[in-house]
């Protein structure tokens, strides 16, 4: 048995659907179910209630999943203790962000330190959703979070009261299309009345706040939604193959847009405004941490 598998469970469990819970595990739906399968076979029990919607969990796979939690929680501890020991004896922070502050945003920043950053990149959570960053922070899994953030509230936003953050830098998402022959953008926002939507995951604090400046804007059209997707760079896939149109951050595609293989799906007012933030735990106290969050006060954005 392997310990992804477990956690292929949790997630089941979490979403009751196969292909969320794949995605949550950055693996093909076919891929996942064989997993679960094997799982189930590892165990000599169903465990999933294929019958039902949305899935359940037989007796036995409500039993298993409590079993389940408790081995993840004492791995994860292992882990996050074995990190501490690393962290300490290098120095080095473990950053968690999104794949998209990863490649577009995160190289830059660091680069300011020179070949003394301090910072070492969390690749584990990238498919995570802004929630799952919080908990993770919580459990020391991680010493710093960046994420996007929205200047306005959009009614899904984690409790940051025990996480002082710092403000980074600025964002915009911008809406995107492929551009027809002529320039235009193939889906427009301005005067349509349905459109197909390559989207964020409903979960997700980019999801919420698209959602929000479109209510105050009062005039969006109706989406269909082709596709959900916790990273960017999938949605942004989608968009260059013609399929919809999609809320991209403006560094992940500035290239795309100045070269016009992307196009702006509408104009200014449809650009949704974010922050970037950085995050850490109130009370962490160790020099390596204090050093770093004393030094942003003096570090360009």
């Amino acid at each position: 048995m392997e310990l992804r598998w477990l956690e292929d469970f949790i997630a089941l469990a979490r979403t009751r659907h196969f292909s969320r819970a794949a995605e949550q595990q950055n693996v093909t739906q076919p891929t996942f179910s064989r997993r679960i399968k094997l799982l189930e076979d590892e165990m000599g029990t169903t465990l999933i209630n294929r019958q039902t919607l949305p899935l359940s969990l037989t007796p036995a796979g409500e039993e298993f999943l409590s079993l389940c939690h408790d081995v993840s929680q004492r791995v994860t501890e292992g882990r996050r203790r074995l990190a501490q020991l690393a962290e300490q004896q290098s120095g080095q922070l473990r950053l968690a962000a999104p794949q998209s502050l990863l490649i577009h945003f995160v190289p830059h920043w660091l680069a300011q330190w020179g070949t003394s950053s301090p910072v070492t990149p969390y690749l584990r959570a990238t498919g995570w959703l802004v929630d799952d960053y919080f908990r993770a922070l919580a459990r020391e899994e991680c010493d710093l979070v960046l994420c996007y953030w929205p200047p306005t509230p959009c009614g899904v936003e984690p409790d940051t009261e025990d996480f002082p953050s710092r403000l980074l830098g600025q964002e915009r998402l911008i809406p995107v299309s492929l551009p027809e022959a002529n320039g235009r953008p193939r889906f427009a926002l301005e005067g349509a009345s349905r459109l197909p939507l390559i989207a964020y995951h409903p979960r997700g604090l980019i999801d919420a706040a698209i959602r929000a400046h479109l209510a105050r804007l009062g005039e969006a059209p109706e989406f269909s939604i082709l596709n959900e997707s916790i990273q960017s760079g999938n949605i942004r896939e989608l968009v260059a193959l013609g399929y919809g149109l999609g809320w991209l951050p403006e560094r992940s595609v500035r290239d795309a847009l100045d070269a016009g293989s992307l196009v702006p799906a509408g104009g200014e007012r449809w650009q949704v405004p974010l922050e970037i933030r950085l995050y850490r735990r109130a009370g962490d106290e160790r020099s390596a941490v204090a050093a770093f969050w004393d030094g942003l006060s003096a570090a360009p954005s």
